[in-house]
């Protein structure tokens, strides 16, 4: 069964590379911080010690070939680190976190991406992460080809095909569209003042569930 936190608010932005995911993070964060709400911002994989290790091992080109397998559980080690040291403290606190990244990225590139069974790839991180979902997960949606050249050097994932990535675009627009309550889809292409205010419109109804410190 979801689980969803009643204390607190989880924000989640996902997307495909270079979609613009860590601007808007941040500027939800500035805006929630001015509003006077305790805010978490937070990232994955790689933010705590743990991730820190795991995200060189999955991105770094030097790491080489792994089995799809052994990324799927790389990936759902650093979620299972960063739900019990991050995530769940900072709702416990009634905080607003705000992920770069969360489950939907693993089922999205590993469970679609990869030629592996989504079903298995979803129990694993799920498992990994209690079933902790959030209550929001702002789709910013990008097509491959434009998200990717804006990069000068690619990691191990952002250096898959453009056909991987398409893979992974649609995976996400299919749970978006699965789920509408709990998932918002943006143009990616917007102008940046533009998509913050549409995320925190729909956000606005969330935050009486978030304490003010």
């Amino acid at each position: 069964m979801a689980h969803y936190s009643d204390i607190g608010v989880f924000v989640c932005f996902e997307g495909g590379d270079g979609s613009g995911k860590s601007t808007q993070s941040k500027a939800l964060a500035a805006w929630l911080e001015a509003e006077g709400y305790g805010v978490r911002l937070t990232f994955e994989p790689g933010d705590t010690e743990v991730g820190r290790t795991l995200r060189e091992i999955v991105l770094s080109p030097e790491t080489g070939e792994l089995s799809d397998r052994t990324e799927s559980l790389l990936y759902a080690a650093d979620k299972a680190e960063h739900v019990r040291l991050v995530v769940r403290p900072a709702l416990d606190r009634g905080e607003v976190v705000i992920t770069d990244r969360y489950v939907d990225s693993m089922l999205a590139y590993q469970g679609v991406g990869r030629p592996l069974e989504l079903a298995e790839v979803e129990h694993v991180a799920r498992w990994a992460t209690h079933d902790l979902r959030p209550h929001l997960t702002v789709v910013l949606d990008l097509e491959p080809s434009h998200g990717l050249g804006r990069f000068e050097e690619r990691d191990r994932i952002e250096g898959e095909s453009v056909e991987f990535h398409e893979r992974v675009r649609q995976a996400f627009l299919g749970f978006a569209a699965a789920d509408p309550d709990h998932y918002l889809v943006v143009d990616a292409r917007r102008p940046v003042e533009a998509i913050a205010a549409a995320v925190r419109e729909r956000l606005l109804p969330l935050l009486s569930q978030a304490r003010k410190p």
